[in-house]
């Protein structure tokens, strides 16, 4: 992806001060999901950062953000999509993970048929932040017995080391870094 690409991105993402809570500063990527050309070149930058680990059976993406790339990535990828989603969230049998938020704790869990042993893996979300919930979901890929290939990120808020808590599992892409 070349750099003018990457500025348009870049300078489309909003800042929203004191969202969800005061002393927050959220990056709204909703211009980019707007606007048909800057959601391609979104896509086709997650596409081109996945391009190395080769076949891919699997994309997951995390509630909720995380089905808009991860379903796109996959469809590029010519693989199947699977969502890993907040608990009681899916209709069949799951497997589910517990994980530490900054005030309390979460679930995150799959259908227990998602991922077969050996299956090729990407998780896919919009944002890594303090690598929370994409940690749950590499717990949960891996519980599986798949074969994760790698994370790759739309938007990753450096400043929060998430990086640092989730490179255990494979490598970690992100297309963005604020």
């Amino acid at each position: 992806m070349n750099e003018d690409s990457l500025l348009r991105l870049q300078t489309a993402i909003r800042d929203v001060p004191d969202f969800p809570q005061a002393g927050v500063l959220f990056k709204d990527i909703t211009p980019v999901l707007a606007d048909a050309d800057l959601l391609k070149l979104a896509v086709d930058a997650m596409v081109e950062a996945s391009a190395e680990w080769g076949t891919v059976d699997k994309v997951v993406g995390i509630d909720a953000r995380g089905f808009i790339f991860g379903a796109m990535l996959a469809a590029r990828l010519g693989c199947g999509f699977i969502p890993a989603r907040k608990r009681g969230k899916l209709p069949w049998k799951t497997r589910g993970v517990d994980y530490a938020l900054e005030y309390g704790t979460a679930s995150l869990e799959m259908h227990e048929d998602a991922l077969l042993p050996g299956e090729r893996v990407v998780l896919a979300d919009d944002l890594l932040a303090t690598g929370g919930t994409a940690g749950a979901a590499l717990e949960l890929v891996q519980a599986m017995g798949a074969t994760l290939l790698g994370s790759v990120f739309f938007i990753e808020l450096a400043f929060l080391s998430g990086r640092e808590k989730i490179t255990r599992f494979g490598p970690v892409k992100s297309v963005l870094a604020f």
